[in-house]
């Protein structure tokens, strides 16, 4: 296919969860172009809402395989290409999982805390290869997640966090726009240099990052931590 862009555009079905897919999906992007300079890590699942000890553990196991083990054996699949030719740009769909706790909902936060970390350890192993890993918070979108959400009903959700997704449904969301956008900087020259960040859509000035590289990559901005006493104040 090719977009009215004029670019070429293939499309596969596989199992992100399963390496074998996952070696044929990248394997068949390089041949098709001849190599591979960007990977977006974008296939996510909620699976079954609910209390943990409510939720099938094989529903629960099958969240962390296709939004971490997916993102995982995709990067060691095409992270040799990219260390080959000195050049690369990865980038994880995380989420507001990843730095908030989601009652009824500890697969996919899980899931998505871990995409972080792994982010940034792929980040340092890659640090000096040319290749950058970064996560986006894309922000509240009215997907097909939402359409879940509101299924599971508040007795699986709790009743603030689904009326929140009510408020959400009607407002319409954050603008995919602003994901999309994000992802184009992060997979562009501009953002050459910035590694191992989890960055917002919505909330982050990320247009403004090309000329702070140098400050991002002396501290933890945009980073997972975790907050001792003194960072609030305390003494203890």
């Amino acid at each position: 296919m090719v977009s009215p862009g004029g670019q070429q555009i293939l499309s596969y079905t596989g199992d992100v969860s399963t390496p074998e897919a996952c070696t044929q999906i990248a394997e068949r992007a390089m041949d098709a172009f001849g190599g591979l300079t960007i990977l977006v890590n974008n296939a996510g699942i909620l699976g079954e809402l609910g209390r943990i000890e409510d939720v099938a553990w094989e529903d629960w196991a099958q969240v962390i395989a296709v939004n971490v083990f997916g993102p995982a054996l995709l990067c060691r699949a095409v992270i040799p290409q990219m260390r080959h030719q000195g050049y690369g740009k990865i980038i994880n769909v995380s989420g507001g999982g990843a730095t908030k706790p989601l009652a009824g909902m500890s697969a996919y936060a899980a899931s998505k805390a871990a995409l972080v970390r792994l982010t940034e350890n792929l980040a340092l192993e890659l640090s000096g290869a040319g290749v950058d890993v970064n996560a986006i918070a894309p922000g509240a979108l009215n997907t097909r997640l939402l359409d879940e959400m509101l299924a599971a009903g508040p007795a699986r959700l709790g009743d603030e966090f689904y009326e929140g997704a009510l408020r959400q449904r009607e407002t319409g969301g954050n603008s995919l726009e602003y994901a999309a956008a994000l992802s184009v900087f992060l997979a562009s020259a501009a953002s050459d240099g910035i590694s191992g960040r989890l960055i917002s859509a919505v909330w982050d000035d990320w247009a403004s990052l090309a000329g702070r590289r140098t400050e991002l990559a002396a501290g933890d901005v945009y980073t997972l931590r975790r907050i001792v006493p003194a960072d609030r104040g305390l003494s203890w």
